[in-house]
């Protein structure tokens, strides 16, 4: 929808008015707007923090009333025993991200997982002991990938090999990784890249540069905290080694939320490759017979360490039983069509050089967000979006605001609101 040319307020009305079944805005709870004509917020920072789902606080409470009724035996007595209370995360999981369920598990937060992870597939040597990552990696992948360069006894100045895009460009061209990688294949350990990077936006071609990783001998993982919920993907079949992600984001699971990660079968049961370890380790048949060596499943169940928070997986599974009955090839069209409305909203003001779209303009390049340039300081102007419209979106210092229609409880009229809001800060004139 790239290329709107009607931008009357009426038009969106009228978009939101045809039935979506991927719209399930009504089992959200929406923020009040702080200020504006509208009395609720047009919440697009869903790429930060996802909103509430309705059936949240139920599943909440039934956990505490399993644990105020059976105390320690809620284990196994509970409607939900906690024993194997992340069993039921498992298949739903499995199949947001692609995945055979053994492959998947829920656990810790998103770096934590990534730390776990790297330890078993980042496999220095003297000669071959680079990680690549992207120039825009999120910083806390940043100081995770140094940290284990460090602690393997390597200069992360040298040895993390970030990935920049072409001068006078924002985004990375597919051809110039698998480039890089050709360039640096005798040094390179590992390939560790956000699948949608959570500044520009801009969704990377994972099944090709994982093959691209694989041909020159690295292993091959991914942050995929801006593509879980949010873009269709298929791990088990791209042969990607390893990936985690968090859920508080389009996943709605609630800040802080327990995260997810993913080891492909093929490294399942390998007992020569190494990992840390704690009690949830090991095989849960003999968990309790307190064994001094761990005895792992064949599953990704063995990089787990410790029993799951069970207060906090309960958001988890309502936000999967979401997505489930919904399912991401519906949500993925809603989603392009609510990007492509608010992209061709945007366009008139980017071809006056008021702003510019930094994620690209290819549907196969992006997911449910727009990162744009706007030439003003831009926790100012996301503050003035929310206290003068009700419009809540994200800024990336200095100049970066992040608009994200999640495609569950976002609407078209939202869009307008974001960017009607936009061009009144900017030029001091709606769009229509």
């Amino acid at each position: 929808m790239s290329g709107v040319t009607d931008a009357r307020e009426d038009h969106a009305l009228a978009l939101d008015a045809a039935p979506d079944p991927a719209s399930r805005r009504d089992d959200f709870l929406i923020p009040p707007a702080l200020g504006g004509a509208f009395p609720l917020t047009a919440y697009l920072a869903g790429n930060s923090l996802g909103l509430q789902p309705r059936a949240t606080r139920a599943e909440l409470m039934a956990d505490l009333d399993a644990w105020e009724q059976y105390g320690v035996h809620g284990h196994s007595d509970a409607d939900r025993p906690w024993f194997g209370y992340h069993e039921a995360l498992r298949e739903p999981a499995a199949r947001l991200v692609g995945a055979r369920p053994r492959e998947v598990v829920m656990m810790n937060s998103l770096t934590v997982n990534l730390h776990l992870l790297l330890a078993s597939f980042y496999r220095p040597t003297a000669i071959r002991h680079r990680i690549v990552i992207e120039d825009y990696a999120f910083s806390s992948d940043s100081y995770a990938v140094r940290s284990h360069v460090a602690l393997r006894g390597h200069d992360p100045e040298t040895a993390v090999l970030r990935l920049r895009p072409r001068a006078g460009e924002d985004t990375l061209r597919t051809e110039d990784v698998i480039a890089t990688l050709d360039d640096h294949a005798h040094s390179i350990a590992t390939v560790m890249l956000g699948g949608v990077n959570y500044l520009t936006g801009e969704l990377l071609d994972l099944p090709a540069i994982t093959a691209a990783g694989h041909d020159i001998g690295a292993t091959v993982g991914w942050d995929l905290a801006h593509a879980a919920g949010n873009v269709p993907l298929a791990l088990h079949d791209w042969d990607v080694d390893f990936a985690a992600w968090c859920t508080y984001k389009y996943l709605n699971s609630g800040p802080g939320a327990v995260a997810g990660a993913f080891v492909h079968e093929r490294h399942l049961g390998n007992h020569a490759l190494p990992r840390l370890e704690g009690w949830w380790s090991t095989d849960p048949a003999t968990r309790f017979e307190m064994r001094p060596v761990s005895e792992p499943p064949a599953t990704a169940d063995a990089w787990s360490l410790s029993n799951p928070p069970i207060l906090a997986m309960g958001p988890v599974r309502t936000s999967l039983e979401l997505f489930d009955a919904v399912g991401m090839d519906a949500l993925r069209a809603r989603s392009l069509r609510l990007t492509g409305y608010l992209r061709g909203l945007l366009d008139p003001l980017a071809e006056a050089g008021i702003l510019a779209i930094v994620t690209p303009a290819d549907e196969g390049r992006h997911g449910a967000q727009l990162s744009v340039r706007v030439g003003v300081d831009a926790t100012d102007l996301s503050d003035r979006l929310s206290t003068n419209w009700g419009v809540v979106a994200d800024d990336r210092r200095p100049d970066i605001i992040r608009v994200a229609p999640a495609p569950l409880y976002c609407t078209f009229h939202d869009c307008w609101r974001a960017a009607d809001a936009l061009s009144q800060e900017l030029t001091g004139e709606g769009i229509s």
